[in-house]
């Protein structure tokens, strides 16, 4: 199964596959650090990417989201394991601006974790701390091609 590609923008993950379980040592029952992230496909003119983490599966109205991450360099490829601290990020349903790893409630059956990779054409001009939504918002009008890879996760 492969993930969503919309235009030739593909994202990957040597720590799981796509609809493949989320090992611990990435959630918050290990050391709860990002996934080594790796993309290729973007259009030429990319001017930067952004980067969401999102469980639509958590029991709120709007899902809960675990990274917010953007002003990442067109020419960037990668973000490696336990990365992003180079780039911008913004607010986490955690309260934090960093990422935090899959943190089901017990018993709540399989979350899938959507890692979702936007190519924009311009620059985003924003302070640290935008949530998912202001994100999506200011990044809308200049997303040329989107990708992702989904993670699942229970406990």
């Amino acid at each position: 199964m492969a993930g969503l590609h919309l235009g030739e923008l593909e994202i990957t993950s040597p720590a799981f596959k796509h609809a493949g379980r989320i090992p611990d040592e990435y959630t918050v029952n290990g050391e709860d650090v990002s996934p080594e992230l790796s993309w290729s496909g973007a259009p030429d003119d990319t001017a930067q990417f952004a980067l969401i983490c999102h469980d639509p599966d958590a029991p709120l109205t709007d899902g809960f989201t675990h990274w917010v991450l953007y002003g990442i360099p067109g020419d960037v490829t990668s973000i490696p394991r336990g990365g992003g601290d180079a780039y911008v990020h913004g607010a986490t349903d955690f309260g934090a601006q960093e990422y935090g790893g899959p943190a089901p409630p017990p018993g709540h059956g399989l979350h899938h974790y959507f890692f979702h990779l936007y190519a924009l054409s311009g620059e985003v001009d924003a302070a640290p701390g935008l949530t998912r939504t202001e994100l999506l918002e200011k990044i809308d009008p200049l997303i040329t091609v989107q990708s992702r890879i989904v993670g699942t996760y229970h406990r």
